[in-house]
C-alpha cells in the first residue's frame, strides 16, 4: 500500500469516526441533556465530561504511541468511536449520561494524538499541508455530524440519531481495519510496567520543559475555550431566539464547512509564510466573531458569524499542530502532540463550565465577552513568547 493511499484511507477513517462523534455531540448532546432536566451548569458539565477524558489521557496516549507505535493506539481509539453511541439508547438520567460521555471521550483521547503524530511523521517536508488535509477530513465529520444530528433529532428523535452515530463509528473502524500503514519504528526499550512508566516519564519531562511547545499548546487551548462554549450553549441560545434544532445544526454546519474548506489552504500557507502570523490572525478572528454572536438573533447573521469563527479556527489549528511538531524532538513527537491535545481539552472542558457559570450569573453577552477576552490575552502571550525557530531533530 502506497504512502498516498494509506494517507487517504486514514483521512476517511477520520471523517467517519468524527462524523459519528460529532453527530452525538453537537447539537444533540445539549438538547438531550436538557430533555433529561439539566440546567445550564449541568449541561456544561455533561458536554465537558468527554473532554475531561482527553485531559487525562491524551498526553499518556501520545507518549505510548512513541513507545509502542501509532497503529495499536489508533486501533483502540477507533473501537472507542464505534461502540459507545449505541449505549446512548439506554440512558435515562443525567448521572449515567455524564458517565457515558466520559467513556466516549476515550475515542478522541487515544486516537487523535497517534493519528496526528503519524501524519507529522509521514510528511515532514510539507507537514502543514498534510496536517491541514487530515484535520480537514476530521472537520468533514464536524460538518456533516451536526447537520445530520440536528435534522435527525428534529425529524426522527434521539434513538434514531444515536443508532446512526453508531453505524458511522463502525464504518470508520472497518476502514481502519483495511489500513496497512507503514508507521515509523517505535522506540526500543526495556519491557515491563515500570520501565514503560519510566520511559513515559522521561518523555513527559522533555515535553513539559519545552516552553515553545507549551505556550503554543496553551494558545490553542484558549481557542478551544470558545469552541467548547459554542458547542454547549449555541444550541440553547439558538432555540431562545426562535431557531429550531435543524437550524441550529446549520450553524454548526456553517462553522464546519468553512473550517473544512480552509484548513488545507491555511496549512499550505503556513508552510510558506510561517505558523506565527497565522495563529495570531486566527485568534483575532475567533475573538471578534465570538463576541458578536449573543448580539445577533437572525439566522443569516448567525450563519455568517459561525462561518467566520470556523475560518478563524481553521487558521489556528492548521498551524498549531504543525508548529508543535516542528518544535518537538522527533523521539517525543507523540508526547508533544499529546500534550497539545491535553491542554486543548482542558480549554474545551473549561469552555462549557465557564460559560455555564457566567450565563447563570450574568447573561450571554457578558459570558461571551469574557471568553473572547481570554483569546486576546492568549494572542498577546503567544506573539511575545514564540519566536521563529527551526524544527528540532
Amino acid at each position: 500500500m502506497t504512502q498516498a493511499r494509506s494517507f487517504l484511507l486514514l483521512c476517511w477513517v477520520g471523517t467517519c469516526c468524527f462524523l459519528s462523534y460529532n453527530l452525538v455531540r453537537i447539537p444533540v448532546l445539549a438538547l438531550f441533556a436538557q430533555s433529561l432536566g439539566a440546567g445550564p451548569e449541568r449541561i456544561g458539565l455533561v458536554v465537558s465530561a468527554s473532554t475531561l477524558t482527553g485531559v487525562l489521557l491524551k498526553l499518556p496516549a501520545g507518549a505510548l504511541s512513541d513507545i509502542y507505535g501509532r497503529r495499536l493506539l489508533m486501533r483502540i481509539g477507533a473501537l472507542a468511536f464505534a461502540l459507545p453511541p449505541f449505549a446512548y439508547l439506554f440512558i435515562g438520567d443525567l448521572g449515567a449520561l455524564t458517565g457515558l460521555r466520559f467513556a466516549h471521550g476515550l475515542a478522541t483521547a487515544i486516537f487523535a494524538p497517534a493519528a496526528l503524530a503519524t501524519v507529522a511523521d509521514l510528511y515532514r517536508e510539507k507537514r502543514g499541508a498534510a496536517l491541514g488535509w487530515y484535520t480537514a477530513s476530521t472537520q468533514a465529520g464536524a460538518l456533516f455530524g451536526p447537520v445530520l444530528g440536528g435534522w435527525l433529532v428534529y425529524a426522527a428523535g434521539f434513538p434514531t440519531t444515536f443508532l446512526t452515530a453508531g453505524l458511522f463509528g463502525c464504518l470508520g473502524f472497518l476502514i481502519f481495519s483495511c489500513l496497512r500503514l507503514a508507521a515509523p519504528t517505535p522506540r526500543q526499550g526495556a519491557q515491563g510496567f515500570r520501565p514503560v512508566l519510566a520511559d513515559m516519564w522521561n518523555g513527559f519531562q522533555t515535553v513539559w520543559s519545552n516552553k515553545p511547545v507549551l505556550v503554543t499548546s496553551v494558545t490553542d487551548g484558549a481557542k478551544m475555550i470558545a469552541n467548547g462554549a459554542l458547542m454547549a450553549f449555541l444550541p440553547i441560545y439558538g432555540l431562545s431566539v426562535g431557531l429550531n434544532a435543524g437550524e441550529v445544526g446549520l450553524l454548526f454546519g456553517a462553522q464546519g464547512i468553512t473550517s473544512f474548506l480552509s484548513k488545507p489552504v491555511m496549512g499550505r500557507t503556513s508552510d510558506m509564510v510561517g505558523r506565527r502570523p497565522l495563529i495570531l490572525v486566527g485568534l483575532l478572528i475567533c475573538a471578534g466573531t465570538f463576541i458578536l454572536i449573543p448580539h445577533s438573533a437572525s439566522l443569516p447573521t448567525l450563519l455568517v458569524l459561525a462561518a467566520g469563527f470556523g475560518f478563524g479556527e481553521a487558521v489556528i489549528s492548521s498551524s498549531t499542530t504543525a508548529l508543535v511538531a516542528d518544535l518537538s524532538y522527533l523521539k517525543t513527537m507523540g508526547a508533544g502532540i499529546g500534550m497539545q491535545g491535553t491542554i486543548n481539552d482542558i480549554g474545551h472542558a473549561a469552555g462549557p463550565l465557564l460559560a455555564g457559570m457566567l450565563i447563570a450569573g450574568f447573561n450571554y453577552p457578558s459570558a461571551f465577552a469574557v471568553i473572547a477576552g481570554l483569546q486576546l490575552v492568549a494572542a498577546c502571550l503567544f506573539w511575545v513568547v514564540i519566536k521563529p525557530t527551526a524544527p528540532r531533530g
